[in-house]
């Protein structure tokens, strides 16, 4: 899908597996400042995404002017990983990714976000997500507060 002429959405393949990584890393270390330092190496990112998150969820990656500026990845009904280029936050690509995520799960979507990462829970409830469930970070790795959202498409919530 193209937005604008300039950014595409398409799905991801093994050999984005490095790029994906970075912006993964690059994306946590600008967005979320309060995250314990990273443990994993770049290569080991990578290996990650490569061979667990290729493999097991849908993957869509946001391509600007040649370039990756973000990616998605749903497994089952749940939107896994949304992260953008830091210099591309608010300019659409987010709610490309999204939508896109949207058309693949049309009967609804659920996350985890981290209760502190405001950004990314204003982000969401323009975009229809609502809260489920709270948890003392007992479930995450970084042993940080979250949240569960859903969304849930209008017609599919009023049972039509």
């Amino acid at each position: 899908m193209d937005i604008d002429g300039t950014t595409a959405v398409r799905p991801a393949v093994e050999g984005d597996a490095a790029v994906i990584a970075r912006l993964h890393l690059a994306s946590r270390a600008a967005t979320m400042p309060y995250l314990p330092p990273q443990r994993r190496t770049e290569d080991e990112v990578t290996r990650w995404i490569r061979e667990i998150v290729l493999p097991e969820s849908r993957t869509w990656v946001a391509v600007r002017d040649g370039e990756a500026v973000g990616y998605a990845a749903v497994e089952d009904a749940m939107l896994e990983q949304l992260y953008l280029r830091p210099d591309v936050l608010r300019q659409g690509i987010g709610t490309l990714l999204l939508d896109e995520a949207k058309r693949y799960r049309p009967t609804g979507l659920s996350l985890h976000v981290f209760e502190q990462n405001t950004g990314a829970r204003a982000f969401y409830a323009r975009h229809g997500f609502t809260v489920v469930d709270r948890s003392d970070g007992s479930r995450n790795m970084e042993r940080l507060p979250d949240m569960t959202l859903r969304w849930v498409p209008q017609r599919a919530a009023d049972g039509d």
